[in-house]
């Protein structure tokens, strides 16, 4: 090509329009290659908050959770030898290869295949010399009627039902896949009643001693769910009392008589650990030792304080303190401590007292003026964690305010009661 300078004036005009419409191209590709960047900037913006979230929830065992692992035992149940096969390089056939020694072993612990064993109970007559005639006995777990289901299959469904809190469908859909016996619905949701009435029959004072046993527990947990019941679905609470060993169920009315009825709170001595409904303090039940609030109503209380008042940062801090208490309760107790330690317990009842004094100052007291509705969870979750004279883990009444008062220097005493119990 020539150059420039050697160009006509209509070469000139070309290249310049030749070059013009290149740059014009070239400015539509940068601008559509930003667009990609801009949308490649977005999707990497994406991933990185999604595997943000992913690594907050990430499955697997939580820290502070308990562990367990596959132990070895000296005493399979079974050994299955295994021994090469085929041939050696030398063409030799390793069938009759001496043996030289183990090599190493490997345990696998599996479970049998369940499947419904039909067992039948054949009851012979006989006939005495004299001429009588004797038939055997009933056995033991087996019903009057030509066909039914055994004791284990009925402790199984019972449960399901009671302590995995399965739905009456899915426990009989469970049993017919896992056993391959077919129990309908019915009979299912009927087993309830069976085993109540074993157990008052059979179990004469069982229940009784389980209540003993839970009103001498130090420290005990108490909640009332709201149930319907009966044929027209008539509204009753479960009441419940429960320890990490022993629960005892009523079901009742949420009041006074409901309450008494239940026969634990009147002969109760220790903590009671609830939700800060009021009939607990009754001055019926006065020979109660101490008073906790349920840690979780305290965290349930603060999720609503926190869109209360959107812009504060003491309910997030009372959070984060309570729930490293907890976490530290866990490690203490794990490692066989009475108490949580002071370098581990002070910085954060420092910090939740901390939330709690400024809690304390921005939420309206409920006797100044009836709070908004937005703004009752946290009046009444900062009513119950006024202030005052500590006396015991979790909340107490004091004698020089009168008010509940929230305490977070735990002891180690029992677990909390598993989600699986209703109890507070």
């Amino acid at each position: 090509m020539a150059g420039v300078e050697e160009l006509s004036r209509e070469e000139l005009v070309s290249l310049l329009v030749a070059q013009a419409g290149t740059i014009a191209a070239q400015k539509e590709t940068i601008a559509s290659q930003a667009e990609m960047v801009e949308e490649l900037r977005r999707r990497v913006a994406e991933l990185e908050r999604r595997a943000a979230g992913a690594e907050k929830g990430k499955r697997g065992k939580r820290k502070g959770a308990d562990g367990s692992s596959l132990a070895w035992s000296d005493d399979p149940d079974e050994t299955v030898p295994h021994y090469p096969l085929g041939a050696c390089g030398c063409g030799a056939d390793l069938g009759g290869a001496a043996e030289v020694g183990l090599a190493r072993s490997h345990q696998v612990h599996e479970v049998p295949l369940v499947t419904v064993k039909v067992v039948q109970h054949d009851l012979y007559r006989v006939r005495c010399g004299c001429g009588r005639e004797h038939v055997a006995g009933q056995p033991g777990g087996v019903a009057r009627a030509p066909a039914s289901y055994g004791p284990n299959l009925l402790a199984l469904v019972v449960y399901l039902l009671v302590f995995q809190h399965v739905p009456v469908e899915r426990a009989a859909l469970l049993v017919r896949d896992v056993t391959g016996a077919a129990p309908s619905t019915g009979f299912v949701h009927g087993v309830l009643a069976r085993a109540a009435v074993a157990v008052a029959v059979a179990g004469t004072g069982t229940v009784e001693r389980i209540k003993e046993l839970v009103v001498g527990s130090p420290v005990v947990g108490f909640d009332e769910t709201t149930l319907r019941c009966g044929p027209a679905g008539k509204k009753k609470y479960v009441l419940s009392a429960s320890t990490d060993l022993y629960v005892v169920f009523g079901l009742g009315g949420r009041d006074l008589a409901g309450f008494k009825a239940f026969g634990v709170l009147g002969d109760f001595a220790g903590t009671a650990v609830h939700d800060r409904y009021n009939l607990y303090d009754h001055a019926d039940f006065a020979q109660v030792g101490g008073h906790q609030l349920c840690v979780a109503h305290i965290l349930r209380d603060l999720e609503d304080v926190a869109e209360v008042y959107p812009d504060s940062r003491w309910p997030g801090q009372a959070q984060r303190a309570l729930r490293g208490l907890v976490r530290a309760w866990h490690t203490a107790r794990d490692a066989g401590r009475a108490r949580v330690p002071v370098e581990a317990a002070g910085p954060l009842t420092a910090e939740f007292r901390g939330a709690v004094r400024v809690g304390l100052s921005e939420v309206p007291p409920p006797t100044a003026r009836p709070p908004r509705p937005s703004s009752r969870p946290a009046a009444a979750c900062w009513n119950a964690c006024g202030t005052g004279k500590t006396t015991s883990c979790g909340s107490a009444r004091t004698p020089e305010s009168g008010r509940r008062t929230t305490s977070v220097t735990a002891t180690c005493g029992p677990r909390k009661p598993s989600r699986r119990s209703p109890a507070g």
